[in-house]
């Protein structure tokens, strides 16, 4: 018998191995395409532009793999763990190839759950960003209902009791834990404030309960018409109220301290 997953996979993608450079490259067509989707980057694209300081230094974005970004933010220098179409440079977050204090802003799309050594990051990301510069990120957040949305439909592991930050990692896409970002900055807030007084959290905002699962993301088809998008958006604005018990994702931004 089918499985729910089975039966609504992408399949340009749904052979392939997520650490395939091949699967970012079609996972490029398939954002480009589907309007749901599209849509839903752009709007975290204008988020992430819309929190960039003024003045000197570079932005980075990290794991842009299959993304769009410059076309919100043309600047910005792009980079992913492999070699891929439309990208800057190859490295990781735990080993950031820039100078003390030369950028002023590292934008994270849906990638700090992927990155296995997160404190490598932060040390990483203290010594490279300017004083006044910040981490702008997307990322997936714990609430009741993205716990069961992630459980069940997700291909991702979600791990909300992990005792440790770090995880094994097989390859950059693979090793995952999903729940890693809500671990940091909402179980572990006490931990990451101690461990790193350098950074601070600005602000953590609950986001998307609907779209993005409407959209199918980039391993399922869409499901629901492109017509809809307008409806679903408006839905959201009207339960903002709830986001904190229906949220799929979250804006974060840590700024980097003076001191």
């Amino acid at each position: 018998m089918l499985s729910l997953k089975s039966l609504f996979i992408h399949p340009l993608t749904s052979n392939l191995p997520l650490d395939d450079p091949q699967t970012t490259e079609l996972r490029r067509t398939i954002i480009r395409d589907k309007f749901f989707l599209r849509r839903i980057y752009n709007q975290w694209y204008c988020f992430v532009a819309s929190v960039v300081p003024s003045g000197d230094g570079a932005v980075l974005e990290v794991g842009s793999g299959a993304g769009f970004i410059k076309d919100i933010i043309p600047e910005a220098i792009t980079s992913e763990a492999f070699p891929c179409t439309g990208v800057d440079m190859v490295l990781h977050a735990e080993a950031l190839q820039f100078a003390n204090s030369s950028l002023r802003t590292i934008i994270m799309i849906d990638v700090l759950h992927h990155v296995s050594r997160p404190c490598e990051f932060f040390s990483e990301a203290v010594r490279c960003l300017r004083p006044g510069g910040i981490i702008a990120m997307v990322e997936p957040w714990i609430t009741p209902w993205s716990s069961f949305v992630y459980q069940k439909l997700h291909h991702e592991p979600f791990k909300p009791d992990a005792t440790e930050w770090e995880f094994s990692s097989d390859g950059p896409l693979t090793g995952a834990n999903i729940a890693l970002p809500w671990i940091i900055f909402e179980r572990d807030r006490m931990k990451f404030e101690s461990e790193y007084p350098q950074l601070r959290i600005r602000s953590v905002q609950p986001i998307m309960p609907f779209l993005y699962l409407m959209s199918g993301g980039i391993s399922f088809r869409s499901l629901m018409p492109e017509w809809s998008y307008g409806m679903w958006f408006n839905i959201e604005r009207l339960l903002s109220s709830l986001m904190p018990k229906i949220a799929m994702f979250a804006y974060i931004i840590i700024d980097r301290l003076d001191t």
